[in-house]
């Protein structure tokens, strides 16, 4: 196997992120993925043949396309005879899957491949109770008249309903807004602060669209029948302030909480792609690529306490696995869960006690620079389809780092089943 490939990033694009039950209300979660390849491949000009594999993250899996890589890659125009496959790691699933690519192209299994993710909670399966799914299940054996009839009279009205989705951790059967709540707690993050982060993020995004950066990330969504053209994310509000922000009651702990549906990250529709390659074949095939991958980690945390302090975890293992510091960075994009957690994380980042406790580290992993760390705006405005955010943060983190002029770019994100991941890239 040869290891000593450098993988390159040549571009990548997304979808409109759009808040759930709006316009993508009646499409599949493909189908969204098939827009964000196709814009892919309309961008960069690759020819659809050339393509090794395709990865795609997601976490709500349609039962019909459960693979839903493949679904979206096809009928986007990549061959039959490319291999796609999916991944899930819940928030940071479209980063497995550029890390999946990644690898195998770092062995030699591929040249050329498209990963990213895609997630539409407007199209989240309703399922029924496990009663209910046992009957379902014997049903199919049902062949006589009287055999269906006595089926009909065992249901119950009970049997028919539905059990509502919910973003929740199985292991603690806590949802992420709670145990936000108890992390803002822990490290005495105020409602103040969390609505101050929220602002910016909107605001930024806002301006972000005003100077033309966002839009050049962006592939436009036409949608039957009327086929109004779908340009731009629709959770942004350049008008948010402290007074709207500041109104809103607590979403999780309606009591003593600080975490509201304006400072938490709402459900959003969305795919989005990158184009990866090793360096070679982009200079054989004329290529230009905008940045290089230099390394990646994941982490996991204890569930109980340490859910969303992912970012801090990663990215102080990947400091340490590649010598460099914040002090290295010129763009840092994190993942926007709540702002109580961007606030933790980076309470946590510089704090040496925290450094001394849990990451084995002598003094904090250093001072997080405000002045570069997610100036386009962030998923509490833009957005954030849980199968697809890791692959829009390495596509702004290398735009950011052309149209900033920088050198090297973190991106982190954190995950349920407290999961962490970072990756610094290169601008080319």
């Amino acid at each position: 196997m040869n290891t000593n490939r450098t993988i390159v990033l040549v571009e990548g694009t997304r979808t409109p992120f759009l808040r759930s039950g709006t316009d993508y209300m009646d499409l599949m979660s493909y189908q969204l993925g098939q827009h964000a390849i196709k814009g892919l491949l309309t961008k960069t000009g690759i020819d659809p043949e050339l393509i090794d594999i395709v990865t795609m993250g997601t976490v709500i899996s349609n039962v019909k396309t459960s693979n839903v890589a493949r679904e979206a890659a096809i009928t986007a125009g990549i061959p039959a005879s490319t291999p796609c496959h999916t991944v899930t790691q819940a928030c940071i699933s479209a980063n497995r899957a550029i890390a999946d690519a990644i690898l195998a192209i770092a062995v030699g299994h591929a040249d050329i491949a498209i990963a990213g993710g895609v997630d539409n909670t407007s199209d989240s399966p309703i399922g029924f109770s496990k009663a209910m799914r046992k009957k379902l299940f014997k049903a199919q054996k049902l062949k006589t008249l009287g055999d269906k009839v006595k089926f009909a009279t065992s249901l119950r009205p009970s049997d028919f309903l539905p059990q509502r989705p919910a973003v929740a951790e199985y292991t603690t059967n806590r949802t992420m807004g709670e145990d936000c709540e108890i992390m803002a707690a822990r490290f005495g993050i105020s409602r103040k602060a969390q609505d101050e982060y929220t602002m910016r993020s909107h605001h930024l995004a806002a301006k972000a669209y005003e100077d033309g950066h966002l839009p050049k990330e962006v592939t436009p969504v036409s949608l039957p029948p009327n086929f109004n053209r779908i340009e731009r994310d629709n959770g942004i509000r350049p008008d948010t302030n402290m007074e709207k922000l500041s109104r809103l009651r607590p979403a999780f702990d309606r009591k003593h909480g600080t975490l509201t549906a304006g400072n938490s990250s709402f459900l959003t529709d969305g795919a989005s792609a990158v184009l990866l390659m090793n360096a070679a074949k982009a200079r054989e095939l004329g290529l230009k690529p905008i940045a290089k991958v230099v390394d990646f980690t994941f982490t996991g945390q204890r569930l109980e306490d340490e859910l969303l302090l992912g970012p801090t975890y990663a990215t102080s293992k990947l400091f340490e696995k590649t010598g460099l510091s914040f002090d290295d960075m010129d763009v840092i994009e994190f993942h926007e869960a709540f702002a109580a957690q961007i606030l933790s994380n980076i309470q946590c980042l510089e704090s040496d006690e925290f450094a001394q406790k849990n990451l084995g580290r002598e003094k904090a992993v250093g001072k997080v620079p405000m002045d570069k760390f997610n100036l386009w705006g962030g998923s509490l405005s833009i957005g954030h389809p849980f199968g697809a955010t890791g692959a829009r943060l390495m596509t702004t983190t290398a735009h950011r780092l052309i149209a900033e002029g920088g050198k090297y770019g973190l991106l982190a994100a954190c995950a349920a089943g407290a999961h962490g991941h970072a990756m610094i890239l290169e601008r080319i």
